[in-house]
């Protein structure tokens, strides 16, 4: 007989199944692109809301930050391949009457794949352009308006009723005299037909309801977006990880280039997070080994069930997020972590200080988190902003690139409904964004500042860590643009590089409507 503790720890693993294997997208549950970036002088946060459904409308948002701007227009391409130059004409978004540096828009997009909304920016130092990567896919099917369902439902009942009592007349009456008595046996033969309709008619919408869904699912199959399942086992005394086959990417090969391609450097970015407390997390990059098989040394990990998130990026600038699950026993004697490989352990979230604004490093330092997390809504852009200070509390002044950026910010929602991965640049991956990395020719064959400038926190040899053009932001800050994509309870985990050491702090955020 399984012992309670077996019992407990399989009612475990199925609830994480169960919460996995919801609607995964690149990000988990957070579909949104929320994107800050310099287009020639000016600065701009960018919020692209992906369609739930392709073809659909994109809801663009722009906030210039730096600069003063007096339009924008914006157009969808591929990122790479055809379609990925010429471009339809742009549409202008429109300039808030109450707020002259924000504006919105609205975009087509008409195919899943990976795009870039390209923005051309006009205003009192010129002209100039952004391109946003935006990963386009089906996140699910619509379902019908509650009031539009319930009209056709009344009308149909109508309908249907209306067929079975004319037939029944018909039968009863029709070759009687006008005011003759019904006989009986009309009566009952009519009875009989009102009967025969009502079971063909249900029948017939049975088999009709039927074909619809077999016809529906199949539709969904092909057009709503699941990331490739992922196997995770222990092999001796290695991590390996089986990418399967994606039939969403399979249908798209035309499209799509699928080879994956390093993202700051590593194939693949790979977590996990005991569960459930989220007590344990690692970050680790293994090598891949075999077809779209990853092999990682096993780390000396603590016991327990954890979640695991695995990012990677097509060719065609596409990201994925597969996730899964592994029960490990624990390792002290494993091999150390070493590279970008790193881990952090954290408070268990149900004694989290939720709203708390400060953590403590183990050599003294402590991260400051600069944006009240109790003012933050859901769906409502925000800058992230963190502070690194040194154990005396002066300003940190030995940060360097981690994997080539002035951070990392991975962002769990408690159920795991929510995964990100976020660099100061936002929800893009940067892989897509170097793709968008290349001189353009305008249309009237001068060079077009087409490129997005890049921040001085990609450039590893840049000694100033802040965002560029952020003049309220010291050397020792760093934000990342985010929206929090639904209310409840977060763990944010920030990694930086102090003098050779990659450190993590861990905060705790709920998240109000």
């Amino acid at each position: 007989m399984p012992t309670q503790i077996e019992m407990k720890n399989l009612a475990l693993t199925l609830l994480l199944v169960l919460l996995l294997s919801t609607s995964v997208s690149a990000h988990v549950g957070s579909p949104d692109v929320y994107y800050e970036g310099l287009a020639g002088p000016y600065r701009l946060l960018v919020t692209v809301r992906v369609p739930p459904m392709i073809p659909g409308i994109a809801q663009v948002e722009a906030q210039v930050l730096d600069g003063h701007v007096s339009e924008i227009h914006i157009v969808s391409l591929r990122i790479i391949g055809e379609g990925s130059e010429t471009a339809p004409p742009a549409d202008r978004m429109d300039q808030s009457p109450s707020d002259p540096q924000s504006f919105t828009g609205k975009l087509w997009l008409m195919e899943s794949g990976s795009f870039q909304v390209r923005m051309t920016i006009d205003g009192a130092q010129g002209k100039a352009e952004l391109a946003v990567p935006v990963a386009a896919f089906a996140q699910r099917t619509l379902r019908m308006q509650k009031t539009t369902g319930t009209v056709l439902s009344v009308l149909m009942t109508l309908l249907v009723l209306s067929l079975i009592a004319i037939l029944g007349a018909a039968v009863r009456e029709s070759q009687l005299a006008p005011g003759t008595p019904v006989p009986q046996p009309k009566k009952a033969h009519g009875r009989i037909a009102m009967v025969v309709t009502a079971v063909a008619i249900f029948g017939i919408l049975f088999l009709g309801n039927m074909w619809w869904t077999s016809v529906a699912d199949a539709n969904a199959r092909d057009m709503v977006y699941k990331a490739p399942p992922l196997h995770v086992f222990l092999d001796g005394d290695q991590l390996k990880l089986q990418m399967g086959s994606s039939y969403w990417h399979d249908r798209r090969k035309e499209m799509q280039v699928n080879k994956i391609i390093p993202d700051h450097g590593h194939l693949m970015h790979f977590f996990l997070v005991r569960m459930p407390e989220m007590d344990e997390f690692y970050h680790l990059h293994p090598d891949e080994t075999g077809a779209e098989l990853f092999t990682e040394p096993l780390p000396a990990v603590a016991g327990g069930n954890y979640a695991v998130f695995a990012d990677i990026v097509r060719e065609s600038g596409f990201p994925d997020t597969m996730t899964s699950n592994i029960n490990l026993a624990a390792s002290p004697q494993a091999k150390p972590l070493t590279g970008d490989d790193s881990t952090a352990a954290a408070p268990k979230i149900s004694a989290a200080n939720w709203g708390a604004k400060s953590f403590s490093l183990p050599d003294g330092a402590h991260v400051e988190w600069l944006v009240d997390p109790t003012l933050l809504r859901a769906r409502h852009p925000a800058l992230l902003r963190f502070r690194i200070l040194n154990k005396n509390g002066s300003p940190a002044t030995d940060l360097e690139p981690y994997m080539g950026m002035a951070g990392h910010l991975v962002i769990l929602h408690r159920d795991l409904a929510v995964f990100a991965h976020i660099h100061p640049e936002g929800s893009v991956p940067m892989a897509a964004l170097m793709l968008l990395q290349k001189p353009r020719v305008s249309a009237d064959g001068a060079n077009a500042t087409s490129t997005n400038t890049m921040a001085a926190n990609d450039m590893p040899s840049m000694p100033n860590m802040s965002h560029p053009s952020a003049t309220s932001a010291a050397a020792n800050e760093i934000d990342f643009p985010y929206g929090f994509p639904q209310p409840g309870d977060y763990r944010l985990f920030l990694q930086t590089k102090l003098s050779g050491h990659i450190a993590t702090a861990i905060f705790d955020a709920r998240i109000s409507q």
